[in-house]
């Protein structure tokens, strides 16, 4: 094995750099990866504008990465399950402990997770990575690299269509058409939403989401009131729709989402932004409209895999830019631009295929 780990790491704010780093060893319950595929999330990107997310605040250098999939390459001594040579797509969030939380399944909103690239954990986008045996899924052979790297952003589709309740029949409004708001759209029409009505800024976008199954497109103009774009989400659909999944975290759409949502339904948060938002909170409440919170996900890796595997949900569409690692800094600029949906980076040398 070449002892060479090239690692992106962000310095601080704004000082993202390439740089060689050991390769490291895994503990008796990791394996160590090489590395293959790892989509830049929008996260990596405020991080390395803006040097922090809300309470997480970048303190020293970290290894920017989360969404990701390699190649076992050595195995801790207490390893069961997976051998050299598996392919696997990697959950970043591990619980380090087993508190309530983790008892009852919902092991993501433990206060004490492991999360790759997230202060002060360092992320995957290097050469080789040790992770949890545990949280590395072994990919079917029909399952691409790619596929399984995209698994992390599937999985906030899953655990937010699954927070909604989307089922046979629902009709679905997602607000944003970027990574996440398309990941939602693939995931509502694969639960049997019957209808699903996207909404964005930009126009090519929403060209994207036609083809991934929207039903209806709405380009939103920076002007348009959040009641006059509820109005013509319920003249699309005939009726107001059951579900809102709100991806933008803008105020005036997480009002927008709420005005729309037909009264007794639901409208989930996955877009995130400012602390403080002004909202029609009690239009909310005398309609009996629920508003859940989405963070991150659990227990979604298997059925993502499942989902890939019976081509029920294809997510290849999304990778509209790639990169080896050595040309991460370009990568992330194109991502900064906003070019295209999901940039790659391909960390195997000798393995740049999708």
């Amino acid at each position: 094995m070449a002892q060479e780990n090239l690692s992106v790491v962000l310095h601080s704010q704004g000082d993202l750099r390439l740089e060689k780093r050991p390769v490291p060893e895994p503990g008796p319950n990791e394996v160590l990866l090489q590395m293959h595929s790892v989509g830049i999330c929008g996260s990596d990107v405020h991080y390395w504008q803006h040097g922090r997310i809300g309470d997480f605040v970048l303190t020293k250098p970290m290894v920017l990465g989360h969404e990701a999939s390699g190649r076992v390459v050595k195995v801790g001594s207490a390893v069961k399950h997976l051998k050299v040579g598996d392919r696997v797509a990697i959950e970043p969030g591990v619980p380090r402990e087993t508190d309530e939380f983790f008892k009852n399944g919902r092991y993501n909103l433990s206060p004490t997770i492991f999360f790759c690239a997230t202060p002060p954990d360092d992320g995957n986008l290097c050469r080789y990575y040790t992770h949890s045996a545990n949280f590395c899924y072994k990919l079917p052979d029909n399952v691409t690299f790619e596929e399984g790297a995209l698994i992390e952003p599937l999985s906030v589709g899953i655990h937010a269509c699954r927070r909604a309740g989307v089922t046979l029949g629902s009709t679905v409004f997602i607000c944003g058409a970027g990574p996440i708001g398309l990941v939602c759209l693939l995931v509502a029409k694969a639960m049997g939403a019957s209808q699903v009505v996207i909404t964005d800024l930009f126009p090519e976008r929403l060209t994207v989401a036609k083809e991934l199954g929207a039903d209806f497109q709405v380009t939103v103009k920076r002007g348009d009131g959040p009641q006059q774009l509820a109005k013509s989400v319920e003249d699309m659909l005939g009726a107001p729709p059951h579900i809102t999944i709100e991806c933008t975290g803008v105020e005036s759409s997480i009002q927008t989402a709420i005005y729309a949502t037909r009264s007794g339904g639901v409208v989930v948060l996955v877009g995130l932004s400012s602390e403080m938002a002004t909202i029609p909170l009690i239009n909310a409440a005398v309609r009996e409209v629920d508003i859940r919170g989405v963070f991150r996900y659990c227990n979604t890796w298997p059925m993502a895999i499942a989902m890939l595997a019976s081509g029920k949900v294809n997510v290849k569409p999304l990778v509209t830019h790639r990169f080896p690692l050595e040309q991460a800094v370009q990568a992330f600029e194109t991502t900064r631009q906003g070019l295209g949906i999901k940039v790659m980076l391909k960390c195997d040398q000798n393995d740049q295929n999708p």
